[in-house]
Order: structure tokens, then C-alpha cells, then sequence
């Protein structure tokens, strides 16, 4: 099973994926950046884009907290810095 498949299963039906979320905000940022939109699609395109990053938001926080639980150590824990190029 693919890490895609395997972290589709782990999420509830229905709720958003990181993902497909930042590539939706990354789209409608292009959108607005381009400039040929009316300027009513243009604010609605920007709430739809305020709704998404409230979304990642979200979802980074949660992903947050898992990681903070999961590096509790007894009655005292420490997070640890993470190194992305490892």
C-alpha cells in the first residue's frame, strides 16, 4: 500500500486533506496573482482561499499536538527540533 493510500485511511471520510488543500490555495493564489479576474470573482476567490488556509491551519495544529504527545516523556517532555534534511 502506498504512503498516499495508507494516510487516506487513517483520515476520516469527508475530512480535508492538507494536500489537496494547499494545492487549491496554491491555485487560487495564482488566480488572483494573474489579475484578468472581475473583481467580484476575485473576492470570492480570496474567501474561498481565507476558508483553505484556516483549513491548513488547522490541520498543521493537529498535527502539532499528535507530534507533542508523541514525544512526551513521563511527566516531562521536550520537544525536539526536527531536521528536515536528515
Amino acid at each position: 500500500m502506498s504512503s498516499k493510500t495508507e494516510s487516506k485511511s487513517k483520515t476520516r471520510p469527508g475530512a480535508p486533506d492538507f494536500e489537496a488543500s494547499l494545492k487549491s490555495l496554491e491555485t487560487i493564489v495564482e488566480r488572483l496573482e494573474g489579475s484578468e479576474l472581475p473583481l467580484e470573482k476575485a473576492v470570492e476567490e480570496w474567501e474561498k482561499g481565507i476558508k483553505l488556509r484556516d483549513t491548513c491551519a488547522r490541520i498543521l495544529q493537529q498535527a502539532e499536538q499528535k507530534v507533542e504527545v508523541l514525544m512526551k516523556k513521563g511527566d516531562d517532555y521536550q520537544l525536539e527540533k526536527f531536521d528536515d534534511e536528515a
